[in-house]
């Protein structure tokens, strides 16, 4: 991916746009060509080595390889006999972004339209069966002190991604069948999640079935989906459980205006790509919603992000306090959430710098993963585009 220029008006496409546009071309371009299939930081389990007996049962071994490999800066998967995956997620970057360039581009709209139906249908696929409605989980098993997760375990984060890019599929090219699945997920965030509750009948919702963690930017992701299939439906308890749990996050904020990930045990970090996941939650619930009582929250916890997450004003942090690591996410999610939250020119500034690998410090990492870095790059630049060509957000 090459460097994107800056100068030039925010709105119109002029000819400082178009480094931004060949990127977008040259990533589009490897994307399809590798069928959106490829390696993932996680995805050490699905070694045949896990196989064995005692790779396959002993929890800290199974988390020690996952970052193991995660830390590598060498791909050596194929020699461990890893092969590249097709992750929902993935699929859902792809569409979210071709939602945008189907209006960004008007005369390949039917070309991103075709894109944005294929990967739907791959969806509609992907989904996990045995829940009280649409859901999705990862294509890797996954080992964490708070649970295993076999392949295909539904999660509100997973399914949160995928149905906010279906969501945003069919407000911006009219495809009924991607709110359907967000209708059916609700389902699946309101039946089968557990709550953990709070004051005065708020709550969080669960990671997974049969999970307790309190997840602040997971729970969210449940909130936002409420509130978008709300936004149609009108159903009052769908907008109910929306609101609870809203409040229940908007209490954890603390007083800097960040969130901690999680409450109630030790994962009291804050990052750049969690904190927008919740700011891009919360803003999208007030849109729909117009409840007024998380403006404030929204405002704080803005104001936190845009003045502790870039160095020079160009460079996104992983955290707060210390420039390195930079990481493919936290760029991606970046130009999501300033164009949101309107910072467009903040946007081009990461963009031009942002590059799709991974950096660490003393050595940097090549290693191509899809859903992690090129997929969500390819979303992260389709929503600068977007909103280059004067388009606010859903």
């Amino acid at each position: 991916m090459g460097d994107v220029t800056t100068e030039g008006a925010v709105s119109g496409r002029t000819s400082s746009n178009a480094e931004l546009d060949r990127s977008l071309s040259r990533l589009e371009t490897y994307l399809v060509a590798q069928r959106f299939r490829g390696w993932d930081p996680y995805d050490a389990l699905t070694s045949p080595l896990f196989r064995l007996p005692l790779l396959r049962s002993s929890k800290w071994i199974r988390i020690a390889a996952e970052q193991t490999l995660k830390r590598l800066p060498y791909n050596i998967r194929p020699l461990l006999g890893i092969k590249k995956g097709c992750n929902p997620v993935t699929l859902a970057f792809v569409l979210e972004a071709s939602a945008y360039r189907a209006k960004t581009e008007p005369d390949r709209a039917d070309v991103y339209r075709a894109r944005a139906n294929e990967c739907l249908a791959a969806l509609e696929v992907l989904r996990t069966d045995g829940y009280s409605g649409a859901c999705w989980g990862y294509d890797f098993d996954w080992e964490a002190r708070y649970g295993r997760l076999p392949a295909g375990t539904p999660t509100v984060v997973a399914t949160g991604l995928v149905t906010n890019a279906l969501f945003v599929a069919y407000r911006l090219l009219g495809l009924d069948r991607a709110f359907a699945l967000c209708e059916s997920a609700v389902k699946f965030v309101l039946q089968d999640l557990p709550r953990t509750p709070g004051e005065d009948g708020t709550f969080c919702w669960g990671y997974f079935p049969t999970d307790d963690q309190r997840v602040i930017n997971a729970t969210l992701k449940g909130a936002r989906l409420c509130a978008q299939v709300h936004s149609v439906t009108h159903d009052e308890a769908t907008l109910e459980a929306a609101r609870n749990t809203v409040m229940y996050a908007v209490r954890q904020q603390r007083g800097d205006g960040s969130w901690p990930y999680a409450v109630g045990d030790r994962r009291a970090w804050v990052d750049n790509f969690h904190t927008a996941y919740v700011l891009d939650a919360l803003d999208t619930y007030g849109r729909l919603t117009g409840d007024e009582r998380v403006g404030a929250a929204v405002e704080k916890g803005w104001a936190f992000y845009r003045s502790s997450f870039f160095h020079e004003d160009r460079i996104p942090k992983y955290y707060s306090g210390k420039l390195l690591p930079v990481d493919a996410t936290a760029c991606a999610q970046s130009l999501v959430t300033l164009c949101r939250f309107g910072d467009v020119q903040t946007a081009i500034r990461v963009a031009e710098w942002t590059i799709a690998y991974q950096r660490r410090r003393h050595r940097v990492v090549k290693i191509p993963y899809m859903r992690w870095s090129s997929a969500y790059m390819y979303l992260g630049l389709s929503r600068v585009s977007h909103a280059l060509a004067g388009h606010a957000a859903l």
